[in-house]
């Protein structure tokens, strides 16, 4: 807990509005929010950013709307582009679905994306967050939208537990019931609790002092009790699958063509475990192998 001054009483009637004002300062400035930013770049924005935080998604976001600022620009291009462009920001097979979803719109929508939440999540890898998160974000519709930080603010403010735990099918009326009834304001709410969530009420160290609606919130009038269930796993990386098929795809990234098993042999040195990741890297689209037997990009 931090010692910021406490903020002014609020009821639990004008949650939204309190947390509109507090956003209009205390938002972070990200480039994906901006006022002449189209439907394309927030579906972009938010595939990157699952799973992978702002600062690293930043600089390759910027790269990939100078470079593909249309749907049609990126289904024109090869998946071995595609993925040489997604770089570092992990989870590679998102770099694979966006492209397929940009070759869904010229198909389907000629080259735009839809503003219908049913038409979204018919596009391919993507789910009910991102279809709302674009409704929302991209074409100014009044959604709920529930991510991980919001889910923990609605399980704390509303719920009064520390923890969001798993999904609820309540979470997303949850979320409408504290929107304002403008739905301008309701969209700007949105990214308001959002940002609540990433900033103040955090996981491990919420900043209550800090936090507009703390008068009203159920886990702090409830004296923040612990949560109730197990503690959760810190996830590692070193020595994972993961950090394993990040180095075969960096062996094949920085070559000019197919690639022969000896060089991958030395991006990994326990055998099982390599020949393990590179068929999941086969399996999952990322790699193909030659008749001759080499791996490269898929073409």
């Amino acid at each position: 807990m931090d010692s910021s001054p406490s903020p002014s009483p609020v009821s639990g009637d004008d949650v939204g509005e309190v947390l509109l004002d507090w956003s209009e300062t205390a938002a972070r400035d990200l480039p994906w929010r901006g006022p002449d930013v189209d439907p394309w770049a927030v579906l972009v924005s938010e595939v990157m950013l699952q799973q992978t935080p702002v600062a690293r998604v930043e600089p390759v976001w910027r790269e990939w709307m100078a470079r593909w600022p249309s749907p049609a620009a990126l289904a024109a291009v090869s998946p071995a582009e595609v993925i040489r462009a997604w770089g570092k920001l992990g989870y590679p097979r998102r770099a694979l679905r966006l492209r397929e979803t940009a070759v869904a719109l010229v198909e389907r929508h000629q080259g735009a994306v839809p503003a219908d939440v049913a038409a979204l999540e018919a596009l391919p890898g993507i789910g009910t967050y991102t279809a709302r998160a674009v409704a929302c974000f991209g074409h100014g519709q009044p959604q709920p939208v529930v991510d991980t930080n919001v889910r923990r603010v609605v399980a704390r403010l509303v719920h009064g537990r520390a923890e969001a735990g798993t999904a609820r099918t309540s979470d997303l009326a949850d979320v409408a019931a504290l929107a304002p009834a403008e739905p301008e304001r309701a969209v700007r709410f949105s990214v308001a609790v959002m940002e609540l969530g990433a900033l103040v009420c955090v996981a491990r160290t919420p900043r209550c002092a800090a936090c507009p609606v703390r008068e009203v919130c159920a886990w702090r009038l409830a004296g923040c009790p612990a949560p109730d269930g197990p503690a959760r796993r810190v996830q590692k990386f070193a020595g994972t699958d993961r950090q394993v098929r990040g180095r075969l795809l960096d062996v094949l990234r920085a070559a000019e063509g197919p690639v022969p098993a000896p060089l991958l042999d030395e991006a990994w040195a326990d055998a099982v475990q390599r020949s393990r990741c590179l068929d999941s890297l086969l399996v999952d689209g990322l790699v193909e192998q030659t008749p001759d037997g080499r791996f490269r990009l898929p073409a």
